[in-house]
């Protein structure tokens, strides 16, 4: 999972020899200064700054309760493909996924990038409190590694809703919580959403090689650029909300473009940008595809928005 090749070549000089072009590198620099609100401009000089930290820069990717779906999130994604910057580019030093070594030699590849310090560590699933033996990696509790990890890193990202707040796990007998909830005086970004939005996670990585800071958060650590307006805000079936047309049955061909709320949309009360920037490369998104949301991006996700899809009034 190391770097390999000529130690002294640029940043763009590995990214080349991965197969992706100035071009391309750029083009994605371009797309985190619009995501995250800033001017087009800048996004040269941006790109400049994370190629130039390209070559240095180590991550280390640690998974606790969880499906790896995030994982499979990041890996599915296109145009450019986050893999190839991500898990090539960035010398990943440990993903329990994704790397090829195994047993000793993978805890002692991440045990050598804490003990040296500077990296990204990047947290997948959720955090057991009630028992440490419900998550255990080599023997050793999940929650005593994470936070020894956390200590030494420069920033920790939690991708996924299980990761920030506890996510599905939450509502269970684990005592799941989120990095945030086991971590003291740690630079911390959530990027919630059940599996995480890779865009999101690229955008954040390479503002932070180029700025060596965080992007503006909210209250809840999560960048303001994806997490400022709900889904309601723009759903492609508001105007149907609007005019009071709800979708009632799923037979009737006639109302399967009809707002969701009668089926349990979490909309109004979800902070994303799901709507405005579809997934898999602008393909579609859960409301497009005829599912309610179900506020994935929220603490309250999963027991405290259960059961999903319930008409608000039959609840009452």
């Amino acid at each position: 999972m190391k770097r390999e090749g000529n130690p002294s070549e640029s940043g763009y000089q590995l990214l080349e020899r991965k197969g992706i072009s100035r071009r391309d590198f750029l083009k994605m620099c371009t797309i985190t200064c619009t995501a995250l609100g800033l001017d087009l401009c800048l996004a040269p000089q941006i790109a400049e700054a994370a190629a130039a930290n390209l070559s240095k820069k180590p991550l280390i990717w640690m998974q606790g309760q969880g499906c790896t779906g995030c994982s499979e999130s990041l890996l599915a994604s296109l145009d450019p493909s986050p893999d190839q910057i991500i898990l090539d580019v960035l010398s990943v030093r440990y993903h329990p996924t994704l790397m090829a070594a195994a047993g000793e030699q993978a805890v002692q590849s991440m045990e050598e990038c804490i003990a040296k310090g500077n990296y990204i560590l990047v947290l997948e699933g959720s955090i057991p409190t009630a028992d440490p033996r419900y998550c255990m990696v080599e023997g050793k509790s999940f929650i005593d590694q994470f936070k020894k990890a956390a200590a030494n890193a420069e920033v920790v990202i939690a991708v996924g809703s299980c990761a920030c707040y506890g996510g599905i796990p939450r509502a269970g007998f684990t005592g799941a919580v989120g990095a945030q909830d086991v971590l003291s005086g740690a630079k911390i970004v959530n990027l919630p959403s059940c599996p995480v939005k890779p865009d999101r996670l690229v955008s954040v990585i390479l503002y932070y090689l180029s700025e060596n800071a965080l992007p503006l958060l909210d209250e809840l650590k999560r960048p303001v650029a994806y997490y400022r307006y709900t889904l309601h805000d723009s759903c492609d079936r508001r105007l149907h909300f609007e005019k009071d047309e709800f979708l009632e049955d799923w037979n009737d061909a006639e109302t399967t473009d009809y707002c969701l709320y009668h089926k349990g949309c979490k909309g109004q009360d979800t902070y994303t940008t799901c709507a405005a920037s579809w997934w898999n490369d602008g393909v579609s998104y859960c409301g497009h595809a005829g599912s309610p949301c179900a506020g994935c991006s929220e603490p309250e996700y999963y027991d405290g928005f259960a059961p999903l899809f319930v008409n608000p009034k039959e609840e009452k």
